[in-house]
C-alpha cells in the first residue's frame, strides 16, 4: 500500500509504499496524535524505518491495498 505523510514547516512530504495494512497504520497514526507515542514509527516493504515526530505532522495519506494493473485498459 502507498502512503503519503505530510510534514508541518517541509516543502516535500514523505512518500513510500509499505507492507502493513490500512488497519496497522491507522492504529499507528492514532496513537501518536493521541499522545500514546511522541513519535509515528513506520516501516516501508524494503525495511526502511521512517520516524516522524508526532507534533509535526501534517495528514497522512492512506492509499488503497489492491496492486497496480500492468498494461493498457479497454
Amino acid at each position: 500500500m502507498d502512503l503519503r505523510i505530510g510534514i508541518q514547516n517541509s516543502p516535500r512530504e514523505l512518500g513510500f509504499e509499505t507492507s502493513l495494512t490500512a488497519a496497522e497504520v491507522e492504529q499507528a497514526v492514532s496513537a501518536a496524535l493521541s499522545g500514546q507515542s511522541p513519535v509515528l514509527r513506520l516501516t516501508d516493504a524494503k525495511g526502511a524505518v521512517y520516524v516522524v515526530p508526532a507534533a509535526a505532522l501534517a495528514y497522512v495519506e492512506i492509499g488503497t491495498e489492491e496492486s497496480r494493473k500492468i498494461g493498457f485498459v479497454g
